[in-house]
């Protein structure tokens, strides 16, 4: 230990003397009740301590993380409790969420995810179509600047955005098929270029 970290245990060992002593002074006559109360409170800065200490592993749990192996060109992407796939694409520079989808075609943002990256939607000719599981909907076409994903730069992307409501957009084949090697392991999904 250093001392500037001994000199901090000393302080937190006088402060805390300092509140114990004035817990039990001030509690004298009722000390049973007292150290039932102290007990109550020592386990609740332990179970704050252990949730602190533990947070990485329940955020990981919760809410899966994208890992990127840089030097390898591999992604790997956790499943999502809902049971989907989710990767954060730089678009134009912008963070875009996008949910995998291995039945869909294309790259498809969704109009608020194409105005964050700087395209107008309202500016857009919906000329094509696409055939979704809630019907046909009207699409444009545009064409992303870059998407990077960790090491994987891609630039020129052609992308659809969709004219009807949505709530992610999609990651389709289109995108994925510039991957050397896609596959599921267990509960990951594993991108490498």
């Amino acid at each position: 230990m250093t001392g500037d970290e001994i000199g901090r245990l000393v302080y937190l060992v006088l402060l805390a003397s300092v509140i114990v002593g004035y817990f039990l002074m001030h509690n004298r006559n009722r000390l049973g009740q007292a150290a039932q109360q102290a007990a109550v409170w020592g386990l609740i800065f332990v179970g704050v301590i252990a949730g602190i200490g533990l947070w990485s592993d329940i955020r990981q749990n919760v809410a899966p993380r994208q890992t990127v192996f840089a030097e390898a060109q591999r992604i790997e992407v956790p499943r999502a409790p809902d049971g989907h796939y989710y990767l954060t694409v730089q678009v134009n520079g912008v963070p875009v969420r996008f949910v995998v989808d291995t039945g869909a075609t294309d790259v498809v943002l969704t109009r608020e995810d194409a105005d964050r990256i700087g395209i107008d939607p309202a500016k857009l000719g919906y000329m094509a179509q696409a055939r979704t599981a809630n019907g046909v909907v009207q699409t444009a076409r545009v064409r992303l600047d870059e998407m990077r994903l960790g090491p994987v730069v891609d630039d020129g992307v052609r992308a659809f955005v969709n004219g009807g409501q949505m709530d992610d957009s999609l990651l389709g084949m289109a995108y994925l098929n510039r991957f050397s090697r896609i596959e599921f392991a267990g509960s990951r999904m594993i991108l490498t270029r």
